[in-house]
């Protein structure tokens, strides 16, 4: 976000010695008094003038519950403000689910945070959990969007599903909707769908870079979430090919890439993120 020329002020919601995808990590949880002084500071200084909130991982309870909070606080500032809220709570590995969160998060992003979210974007995994309905087929998936729709959040992105790709099974879908209601009050619905090239690798951080660059093209295209979801998942696939040649390389010939060889390359992807070749086109549905 940095680099497409946002100003963030960073509140870090766990501070780990690394991230959870290697064996062992190390750190601090932090909760809803130690959120709540943070913004605290940032109150007395009065800078808490934003446009966006982005929220990602969190492993408590209270802190997400004082996120709902402190977004409704902000946006009584500035009615225009828009919440982007990726609900990081799991993942399908091998098509079984299973959280990588405490289980108690969940109703606190269905009841509470999804209702106050203008941009949400969970994996297909995390879409089931916040509707309750499995997702079998593309038809189902745009029910389930609109479900998602109905809880409060405009625009609504699949960021990736088991679902078979039109292209073959080297591709993955993600599928976004787009709902918008007229000055007259009727509703337009523009829903699309991506089919990304897969990658043979665990990676961890996609969901995040994914968030923060669909919050940077949105905001650029406003009313276009075509173009918005193809520079996203365009530029996810140049920081993505360039890790895994990067991973390979250090791994060495024949050896599997291990998690440090698989830390996502962004800062050598710095001309990808900030002006992304469109390798990767959407179909509008």
């Amino acid at each position: 976000l940095q680099v497409l020329g946002f100003e963030v002020d960073t509140v870090n919601s766990v501070q780990f010695s690394n991230h959870t995808g290697y064996a062992h990590w190390k750190g601090q949880v932090l909760n809803s008094d130690e959120l709540h002084e943070l913004y605290e500071g940032l109150k007395l200084n009065k800078v808490n003038q934003y446009d966006y909130v982005l929220t990602g991982y969190t492993r408590d309870t209270s802190f997400l519950a004082m996120v709902v909070d402190i977004v409704q606080e902000l946006k009584q500032q500035n009615s225009n403000l828009v919440y982007v809220c990726d609900p990081v709570m799991g993942d399908k590995w091998n098509g079984e689910g299973s959280m990588y969160v405490p289980k108690d998060l969940l109703p606190v992003y269905r009841d509470k945070v999804v209702p106050v979210a203008d941009i949400i974007t969970p994996n297909q995994f995390e879409a089931e959990l916040l509707t309750g309905r499995k997702i079998q087929t593309e038809k189902e998936a745009l029910e389930v969007m609109d479900m998602l729709h109905a809880m409060g959040p405009e625009t609504v992105v699949i960021t990736s599903s088991d679902l078979q790709a039109p292209l073959g099974n080297d591709y993955l879908i993600a599928l976004g909707s787009h709902r918008k209601t007229k000055a007259d009050g009727t509703k337009v619905t523009q829903r699309i769908r991506v089919e990304s090239p897969k990658v043979d690798a665990v990676f961890v951080g996609t969901g995040d870079l994914f968030a923060a660059m669909l919050l940077a093209w949105t905001h650029k295209h406003p009313n276009n979430l075509k173009v918005a979801c193809e520079k996203t998942v365009s530029a996810m696939q140049h920081v993505l090919q360039r890790t895994i040649k990067s991973a390979k390389a250090q791994a060495g010939e024949g050896n599997k890439p291990n998690s440090a060889h698989l830390e996502l390359r962004m800062v050598q992807s710095k001309k990808d993120i900030e002006n992304p070749e469109i390798i990767v086109k959407a179909t509008v549905l």
